[in-house]
């Protein structure tokens, strides 16, 4: 090894006598015959920006912005955040940080120390970084500093964190530092002579650590957090960077942002590849998040800028009240003082608004009204920006949404169609509220609905709901048909809904309840809740009350065809006596038969339901079954108790079959307490000839065929068809969803009628990282591959399968877990942590989809894995695709079922 004494080295530094202008890039070596990129030519990369940087990646930002100034440029269309940058890279990025590259002359010939390697097109940009002090020579140039190559080595943390320091011309800030810790949990592994520079580029807020709190000293530095770093280190220089403008907004409008900067304005076009951001912030905002009159950043070559970043968000602006006395010729406005009158100057760019923000004409402002005037306060001119009217007369009819109703104050509040807010108050007796159907209470107005309002003399006149959300209405059902629902108000009016697409039916007591359970009289009718859509139809009628007397298994007495009385005990023995007509709705095992049929069935001691009010029947139904909760199985008197939908509690005698999904011949002690079942009757109805057990049940779908509308589904006996041609399929938040979306290997929710399936429901799986977990209050939030952050909460309990063993303890998930979460039947959460392998890359086979690694030995025959078709791919926050792997690559997978889901590159 040889060594250098400093004055070789300072003879060596002395050999580059002078230095011209240099390429403007920040990139690889140009390969030999290629041609490096002119100054002029850098500006162009930030237009439309790279391919491989997609909006929201999280240095998109600052990469815009140095690019924008001709700082960075990529390759071919391409940054390429996520490779490591070397120190030779860096040198010439600090370089052009410190806008001291024009100091290299691109054509002089230098040398260096023959084991101190730079690629040649670095070499007189490294020479310059000695001379201005970037580098110290002492330290690069060290023996033990010389084992690699120096130039293409990967620049590290630490090292960039110096450099950083050395650019802005802080060493001996640096210094002040040097003997604190950095309060990161990897200090240990921090040099000892970059502390300083470390500490102190966190409180420049130039650097800060990662997850777990670690700097990670040795890690190296990708090409995006080298651009972040010089991004955030402009704010401590003073320096002018090429293209970039400061000053104040004075206008915005029509894709033209007017810039004031040192005594002139300059009008800027505003384009499709123009970025906007805040100083304030690294997420990119919308230009209709910038205001007028505020300080901003412009940078962009030929007045199209690129790059606008506000970087103070107050509107420089005064603000001056007084009363309107009128409008002078000569564009002047004439405010009331207590010696006369002031006066003050507009011009075309002057807005004028009333009350609520609308845009009106100047000749439009009444006399006395009280009025704001806006000045701006940054070119010495004081001009009248804007003047709105703060108080006065309000006539007029506008569109907008409902933000808010005041029952008890009578006032609404809307947003009009400019986005702002306005509230005004109603008269009862004079204001009218409607849709365009029916007329509504001030009650049914609900936040969110679109409106037209007309306001006089500043108070409502009407509202008009022409776009609603779903609001609800109740009342006592009085008829029912198969289109429509009618109901009295309480104001003891009628009206009629149209019903939606299958309403949903909720009645107390009853598991599953359909249009014909629901009572409709004009004088005992049920009282009910109708949700209604934004198109005014019913899409759910919730009985809410019912009137009725309701009898579940009483036993007739007697039966007189020609009085149509039916006298009949309940549970308790107590008699009743109704009335049957040929309004009575009769039921006979599903079907509904003609009185005189009925008739002859009722017989003393046969069991009915029966369902009326006062003296008269509404319904009568000859019991073939009970519907109910299993609350006790007797095995010694070989009885089971089951509670009907009105309360009462049934004994009856064991049933002859049991028939329940997921057991093999199974029995009535098979069944849980508590469980949803249906007794089927004899004819006598003396014995219970089945017992189907309702439940639902999670299970995996081994085969999915649409064409037969069928699905395979694992369970303990083995593997069952499911044919789903006619019953629901919804996914978790009810919405209808159709078999070709399920594929195998999915979970599903079915609810069994004993064996025959009812309804499936599909299960949602959400696998990704976790992003937080709370213990103490069962919470979990779990970042999916694309993007979204998914939260869940455990209140219904949780299992954790982790390398095949289950805990339910939530604590034991940590946020470094790849994970995939799913309910079960019963709500639980069902967390399953992914497993994970740290492998060597070796190769992909793309007609298998499967990925090879090597092995770690000869006896390792886990190497090849498949790799699902949405995998994700990436290394830090950039995503890569599989083809980009290279043999040797440090790689970490995560393993769902055999198949990787994840692949971190290292």
């Amino acid at each position: 090894m040889i060594t250098y004494s400093a004055r070789a080295v300072s003879a060596v530094l002395a050999g580059a006598l002078a230095f011209g202008g240099g390429g403007a890039v920040f990139a690889l070596e140009p390969a030999a015959g290629a041609q490096t990129t002119k100054p002029g030519a850098a500006t162009s990369a930030a237009s439309g920006i790279f391919s491989d940087v997609k909006t929201g990646f999280w240095a998109e930002k600052h990469i815009y912005k140095l690019a924008s100034q001709g700082i960075i440029v990529g390759n071919n269309g391409l940054f390429r955040p996520g490779d490591s940058v070397t120190q030779q890279e860096a040198v010439l990025m600090a370089l052009r940080f410190m806008k001291i590259q024009d100091k290299v002359n691109s054509e002089t010939m230098v040398a260096l120390p023959e084991e101190f390697v730079v690629s040649n097109y670095f070499k007189n940009y490294v020479v310059l970084a000695f001379q201005q002090g970037l580098l110290d020579k002492t330290t690069e140039m060290a023996a033990d500093n010389l084992k690699t190559p120096w130039g293409e080595r990967k620049a590290t943390r630490e090292w960039i964190a110096e450099m950083l320091v050395r650019s802005l011309g802080k060493n001996a800030d640096a210094a002040a530092y040097a003997t604190e810790p950095t309060g990161f949990a990897d200090d240990a592994k921090v040099s000892a002579n970059k502390r300083g520079v470390i500490n102190l580029a966190v409180k420049l807020g130039l650097a800060n650590g990662l997850d777990g709190n670690r700097f990670d000293p040795q890690g190296a530095v990708t090409r995006a957090q080298l651009a972040t770093f010089f991004s955030r280190a402009e704010a401590q220089t003073t320096l002018e960077y090429d293209n970039t403008i400061k000053g104040t907004v004075s206008a915005l409008a029509d894709g033209k942002l007017t810039l004031y900067a040192g005594g002139s304005s300059s009008v800027y076009n505003l384009g499709a590849n123009t970025a906007y951001f805040t100083s304030a912030s690294e997420t990119r905002i919308n230009l209709s998040d910038i205001q007028p009159h505020t300080k901003v950043t412009v940078i962009g070559a030929t007045y199209s800028p690129v790059y606008v970043e506000v970087t103070d968000p107050v509107q420089q602006v005064e603000s001056l009240s007084g009363n309107f006395a009128m409008v002078a010729p000569g564009n002047k406005i004439w405010l009331k003082s207590a010696t006369g009158f002031t006066e003050y100057t507009y011009d075309e760019a002057t807005t004028f608004v009333d009350v609520n923000g609308d845009k009106i004409d100047p000749a439009a402002l009444v006399a006395d009204s009280t009025v704001t005037l806006q000045r701006e306060t940054y070119t010495g001119a004081h001009k009248v920006v804007s003047v709105q009217v703060t108080s006065g007369i309000i006539n007029k009819t506008a569109s907008g949404t409902i933000q808010s109703v005041d029952l008890t104050g009578k006032s609404i509040t809307f947003k009009n169609a400019a986005g702002k807010e306005e509230t005004f108050k109603w008269e009862d007796g004079t204001s009218l509220f409607r849709t365009q159907s029916s007329v509504l209470l001030p009650a049914d107005l609900k936040t969110g609905a679109a409106v037209k309002y007309t306001v006089q003399d500043n108070m409502i006149r009407s509202v008009e709901v022409t776009e609603g959300i779903e609001r609800t209405v109740q009342g006592t059902l009085n008829e029912m048909t198969k289109s429509s629902v009618v109901y009295k108000k309480a104001d003891g009016t009628r009206e009629v809904k149209l019903l939606g697409t299958a309403p949903v039916i909720v009645i107390p007591n009853m598991a599953v309840p359909v249009i014909d359970d629901l009572i409709a009289d004009p004088v005992g009718g049920d009282n009910i809740q109708l949700t209604l859509n934004s198109s005014d139809q019913v899409t759910k009628i919730e009985v809410l009350k019912r009137q009725i007397e309701q009898l579940d298994g009483a036993a007739v007495v007697d039966y007189n065809a020609k009085t149509q009385l039916l006298t009949v005990k309940d549970s308790s023995g107590k008699p009743h006596v109704f009335l049957l007509d040929d309004k009575t709705k009769l039921i006979y095992d599903g079907v509904s038969p003609v009185l005189s049929s009925v008739g002859a069935r009722l017989t003393q001691n046969r069991k009915v339901n029966v369902k009326g009010i006062g003296e008269r029947a509404i319904s009568l139904e000859v019991v073939t079954k009970y519907e109910g909760t299993l609350t006790e199985v007797n095995t010694n008197a070989r009885h089971m108790v089951i509670k009907v939908s009105d309360g009462q509690s049934l004994t009856l005698s064991y049933p002859q079959a049991v028939d329940m999904f997921g057991v093999l011949n199974p029995t009535i002690t098979d069944v849980p307490i508590g469980s949803p079942i249906t007794a089927i009757l004899s004819g006598s109805q003396d014995v219970v000839q089945v017992l189907k057990a309702r439940m639902v049940t999670q299970l995996e779908a081994a085969t999915v065929n649409s064409g037969t509308n069928k699905i395979g589904v694992k369970w303990s006996g083995g593997v069952s068809e499911i044919n789903t041609q006619a019953i629901p399929l919804t996914n978790e938040a009810g919405q209808a969803v159709k078999l070709t979306e399920l594929v195998s290997g999915e979970f599903i929710n079915v609810t069994f009628d004993g064996t025959t399936p009812l309804s499936v429901q599909f299960v949602k799986r959400t696998a990704g990282q976790v992003a937080a977990v709370d213990a103490a209050s069962g919470t979990l939030s779990v970042k999916d591959y694309a993007g979204a952050v998914q939260n869940f909460t455990a209140s219904a309990g949780v299992k954790i399968i982790r390398d095949g063993t289950t805990t339910t303890a939530l604590g034991n998930v940590t946020t470094a877990d790849r994970v995939e979460v799913r309910k079960d039947a019963n709500g639980a959460l069902i967390i399953n942590v992914l497993s994970q392998a740290n492998r060597i890359f070796w190769r992909y086979e793309t007609t298998t989809s499967e990925l090879l690694v090597k092995r770690a030995n000869l006896n390792d025959n886990n190497y090849r894995f498949r790799v699902s078709p949405n995998a994700y791919i990436h290394q830090g926050d950039t995503t890569l695709s599989v083809q980009s792997l290279k043999e040797n690559d440090n790689i970490v997978l995560y393993i769902n079922n055999g198949i990787i889901v994840e692949i971190v590159k290292q």
